[in-house]
């Protein structure tokens, strides 16, 4: 008996605010594909219903509850011949969203997987942040608990990468504060509300300046931030100040007397050292 060729599983970018970002592949792919596998059948069903397109295929669940199992089931499609789509509500699958376990599987199984590439809330946001470009990490979301998070943003403080994050509007407040005080109140970052939306909005400014404006106004709606990373002022002479601060420290000194002196001495950003040195101590 003929075994038939494998098919392909499809990583297909939807538009993150504005339904005009959708590409032809994705209209294409979304009438001819034999399964549409999405984060939200309605939604998706909304998205076509815009695009004035008609799902040609099966319509099935495909969500971070759901996806170790139901990748099985795409990939036998796939693996008789079929093609599989995977959309998200919004943006790239697999980015912070489902996706990264069936295209896992798809590898290992030695399936075909290729992408409809499209709108990302990510580059999109670091586009338009004013920050530098030419090297940048996504970090995801923070923490939700108040002690983890600090933390998580503190061994980050000498990132030299420009850094994004997702976070959810009524936990930004709460988060550019943290983001002050691992990264320092005049570190520039950038909050991206409603990418590509109507009400599409682009706050730059100090971490400090940001969590004013936080604080004072109701921020709604999907949410980016973009920081600056760390000049390296600190890590011209990192090594040789945390080896004196952790010295100090083994000695009985409290961590943060020993760092406000260091810190004083050469003429460095406390805060920065005091970062270093956490992360130092926690390796």
């Amino acid at each position: 008996m003929d075994i038939p060729a494998p098919g392909r599983l499809v990583l297909a970018a939807t538009p993150i605010g504005n339904t005009e970002d959708a590409s032809a592949h994705l209209r294409r792919l979304l009438e001819e594909a034999d399964v549409v596998a999405a984060e939200d059948t309605r939604r998706l069903r909304a998205l076509a219903a815009r695009l004035g397109v008609v799902i040609g295929g099966r319509v099935v669940s495909h969500h971070e509850h759901n996806e170790a199992s139901s990748s099985a089931e795409l990939l036998a499609v796939v693996a008789g011949g079929g093609t599989v789509v995977v959309v998200t509500d919004a943006g790239m699958p697999a980015v912070s969203d489902p996706g990264f376990r069936v295209v896992t599987a798809a590898v290992a199984a030695g399936l075909p997987v290729t992408a409809a590439p499209g709108p990302s809330a990510v580059l999109t946001a670091l586009a338009l942040s004013g920050l530098p470009t030419d090297r940048f990490c996504f970090e995801g979301f923070p923490p939700r608990k108040p002690g983890e998070r600090l933390r998580a943003l503190e061994l980050l403080a000498d990132e030299r990468r420009t850094m994004i994050f997702f976070e959810a509007p009524h936990r930004l407040d709460d988060t550019l504060a943290a983001m002050s005080s691992a990264f320092g109140a005049d570190r520039p970052a950038a909050v991206c509300r409603e990418l590509t939306k109507t009400y599409e909005e682009i706050r730059r400014g100090g971490l400090a300046e940001l969590h004013a404006w936080a604080l004072a106004d109701q921020v709604r709606g999907e949410i980016v931030v973009v920081v600056g990373g760390a000049s390296g002022a600190v890590e011209l002479s990192t090594a040789d100040l945390v080896a004196e601060v952790l010295s100090r420290a083994d000695a009985g000194e409290r961590l943060k007397d020993a760092v406000a002196d260091v810190a004083a001495a050469a003429g460095v950003p406390k805060r920065d050292l005091y970062a270093a040195a956490l992360a130092a101590k926690s390796r």
